[in-house]
């Protein structure tokens, strides 16, 4: 999914709520991510036009909080708990996922078979995978 800068974008999203496990005082979530305005699109293996600077899962903990809750390796996260993440660096994304006052992360994700999935029930000539 790719998307201009300052236009309106539209998705179809995943609800994932994850709760996250205490660990010797610190809040574990169970996944990595990559991308951010701050880095090179070029670099992310999930951007299918290589021009989408948005926040993707690059990783999950087997048997992890992310993982028991659906999150999956290459979701796109659009929000954490309401906050907008299409625009963000990989710090500020960070920062959001891991405040230590929240034990609970709740996202909007998006992810390429919610999308062909909504495209082949719109459309049954929709081309399969």
């Amino acid at each position: 999914m790719s998307f201009i800068p300052g236009q309106p974008v539209t998705a179809v999203v995943e609800r994932i709520e994850i709760q996250k496990l205490r660990q010797d005082g610190n809040l574990i979530l169970g996944f990595s991510i990559g991308g951010g305005i701050d880095q090179d699109p070029g670099q992310n293996p999930f951007s299918e036009d290589k021009t989408d600077k948005g926040i993707y899962v690059t990783r999950t903990s087997p048997g992890g909080p992310a993982e028991a809750a659906g999150l999956k390796v290459g979701d796109k996260i659009m929000q954490v708990n309401g906050w907008d993440m299409t625009m963000v660096t990989h710090d500020q994304a960070r920062k959001k996922l891991t405040k230590k006052n929240e034990d609970v992360v709740r996202l909007l994700v998006t992810r390429k078979s919610l999308e062909d999935a909504v495209k082949k029930s719109m459309n049954p000539c929709y081309p399969r995978p």
